[in-house]
């Protein structure tokens, strides 16, 4: 579609697989209605209603809704007569200058029909262009995967507003990453202060999922990922190393040692538990027991079990528990499958129901691991990120190159989906807005794979539909913006992290230094430095070594803070040309910048203190005051940032972003007096 859409100046996002232009124009009536039978299973007449919501909100136009061939609409939505010959999802589009119709093979297909038409009319007013389109989705399972524990837990406002997002670009499935935020009864010493989503919270969300047609697939860590859970005085017997549940909480920490030990029988209860009581809450007979990066099994409390038995049959043995388990309540189990592709072995231990969530998130991953599954025989989902965790800005180049490429391979293997991850790591500081490219990416790439040519062209696409940007420029300004990050949130996190609390070293965080970087562009003589074992250094010289590791980086701080403000006012005047549908996105991509402006001149401050770079040319008198006017600035956007998160979020862990921050320009004031 070229193609001639875009000639037009309109576009549909996912592309469908074809589109007949004719000849005219369809002009909405002033006084229309749209008709929908209740015979597939519209009950409320969401889809009826989301029609006339967006005809109002582009037109002006009040639009009636029915149901029943006595009140006949300008729109209707009925079901196709070839149900037999058609896939679930699958739809036909007709507009013409006497009426507009949507036919779907099933509910699923009338939505996505509706959320074609609904672009349009977007775009479009009250006169669309005549046209038929047959349409009809690659993966059967198109899922979107949303950290909500890592230190961010939406509201349920913000949770609803991102199913409709989803619904608007055809996705049928969305999961929530669950670890210690949900408030599960007897469990209050895990939820405490982390503003918990509740049962309530989930009933209602999962209604109105469902009435979108998204699947709401209850996920929950049930092995590893229990950092908060093992840190507590009620469980951490369960652990691998519950001598470590008193050390200070880490934001890189809570990421490594989470593991239970499940040579302790109570830890097959605590599991089965979580299952049990949360999966009552939803509707979906799937369930998503996660059981990724178990990175302690077998080196702690389980180590005999381990020598006896081996890692690899522990892990296959307690994870086939867990699904026999849902499959005795009639559930269809799903896990991650990073720890059986570690350990081929496990993969012909598996019960025959699970399905493996492939995640693979290298922008040029090859298709090794989804080949392996494949002929293993093993049903899996494969699963790419929209590349927005551990910073203010989405990495969308790499976004596009990770799910493009997965999207390819998960069609060449017959994977079942694609399940596009959104994660939070260290404090979940990405706004959620970021993940907007990367999610509208994905749903084009699982519905029809390999269509738009490149990114130029998907970004333009993107622009223009979601952002309402007619020059079509926008995320191509952010994408260049995004590689401006020369200091980052997780360096800066690593800088602080490097303190154990006692002035000391936190060795696990040094050992996490040489992960920054690609290999490619690590330096030699900082790895020599960090591999040396003869003694640990001071935290001091920690720290100075992370700065000469990334000093590369850093030193282009200064050339990058002109791309990052000529990026700020280029997106302020296309925002502004955009109208009131832009603001909400304009503030959060103006913090997101300014934020990385900070980030980049902190990481020059702290590296020319210590010689890892070589030292700003100013005065002591001159240094001490820009130290401190960059304590202040970063105080006040921190500020500004809170306000944005309490937008979209409750407080969750807001305050450990804070309180990093806070240290931070504490540090910095002391440094400088």
């Amino acid at each position: 579609m070229s193609d001639q859409a875009t000639l037009k100046g309109w576009t549909i996002i996912p592309t469908p697989q074809t589109v007949q232009h004719k000849a005219g124009v369809s002009l909405l009536p002033m006084c229309g209605r749209v008709n929908e039978p209740r015979a597939f299973g519209d009950e409320r007449q969401v889809l009826a209603t989301q029609l006339a919501d967006d005809i109002h909100a582009v037109t002006g136009l009040e639009w009636d809704i029915a149901t029943g061939d006595r009140w006949p609409g300008f729109i209707t939505l009925t079901t196709l007569d070839d149900l037999d010959a058609r896939p679930s999802g699958a739809y036909t589009l007709d507009i013409a200058k006497d009426g507009v119709a949507v036919r779907g093979a099933d509910f699923e297909g009338v939505r996505n029909g509706v959320q074609t038409l609904r672009q349009l009319i977007r775009q479009c007013g009250a006169a669309l262009p005549c046209l038929h389109i047959e349409d009809q989705p690659a993966f059967e399972t198109r899922g979107y995967y949303l950290d909500v524990t890592r230190g961010r837990v939406p509201t349920l406002d913000w949770l609803k507003t991102w199913a409709d997002k989803l619904c608007l670009y055809k996705y049928n499935q969305l999961q929530l990453y669950v670890e210690h935020t949900f408030a599960f009864d007897g469990m209050s010493e895990t939820w405490r202060g982390s503003s918990p989503l509740t049962p309530r919270d989930i009933l209602e969300f999962d209604d109105y999922c469902a009435e979108r047609g998204i699947e709401l697939v209850p996920s929950v860590s049930t092995f590893g990922h229990l950092y908060m859970a093992l840190r507590t005085q009620s469980l951490r017997d369960l652990g691998e190393f519950p001598e470590t549940a008193d050390e200070p909480f880490g934001f890189i920490d809570r990421m490594r040692h989470h593991t239970l030990n499940i040579s302790d029988d109570r830890a097959f209860d605590l599991s089965t538990k979580l299952i049990d009581d949360y999966l009552q809450l939803f509707r979906s007979d799937k369930f998503n027991i996660c059981a990724d990066e178990t990175f302690d099994l077998g080196k702690g409390r389980s180590k005999p079990l381990a020598e006896r038995i081996g890692v690899a049959a522990m892990y296959a043995d307690y994870v086939t528990r867990l699904c026999r388990h849902l499959e005795t309540q009639g559930k269809k189990p799903m896990m991650w499958g990073d720890i059986a592709l570690e350990h081929p072995e496990i993969l012909k231990r598996l019960p025959e129901t699970v399905t493996l969530l492939n995640w693979q998130y290298d922008p040029q991953v090859d298709d090794g691991k989804i080949r392996t599954v494949a002929e293993s025989g093993a049903r899996q989902i494969v699963c790419p990120a929209v590349w927005c965790w551990n910073a203010l800005l989405p990495r969308i180049d790499d976004a596009w190159n990770n799910i493009t490429r997965m999207a390819r391979y998960g069609t060449q293997y017959q994977a079942e989906g694609m399940l596009v991850t959104d994660w939070g790591d260290l404090g979940h500081v990405n706004d959620p807005r970021m993940a907007i490219p990367g999610m509208i990416i994905g749903a084009q790439e699982a519905w029809n794979p390999g269509r738009i040519p490149n990114e130029a062209d998907m970004l333009s696409r993107i622009s223009r539909l979601e952002y309402h940007d007619a020059s079509g420029e926008l995320l191509d300004i952010l994408a260049r913006a995004s590689h401006a990050a020369c200091f980052q949130w997780n360096h800066l996190i690593t800088w602080l992290e490097l303190d154990d609390g006692q002035d000391g070293v936190n060795t696990g965080v040094l050992q996490t230094i040489q992960g920054l970087l690609p290999e490619n562009e690590r330096p030699d003589d900082v790895i020599r430095a960090l591999q040396d074992e003869s003694q640990t250094p001071s935290l001091a010289e920690s720290r100075r070594m992370l700065l000469r590791y990334l000093k590369h980086h850093i030193a282009l701080g200064e050339t990058a803070d002109h791309l990052l403000q000529t990026s700020a006012r280029r997106i302020a005047t296309i925002v502004a040309a955009a109208g009131s549908q832009a603001t909400a996105n304009a503030a959060a991509l103006r913090m997101a910048i300014e934020g990385q402006r900070l980030l980049n001149q902190i990481g020059l401050r702290l590296a020319s203190d210590v010689g890892a770079i070589d030292s700003m040319q100013s005065s002591a008198a001159s240094q001490h005051d820009d130290t401190a006017r960059l304590a202040e600035a970063l105080e006040i956007w921190m500020e500004a940032y809170a306000a944005q998160w309490r937008t979209l979020s409750r407080d969750s862990e807001l305050r450990r972003l804070q309180d990093m921050v806070w240290e931070l320009t504490d540090y910095l004031r002391f440094q400088s007096a």
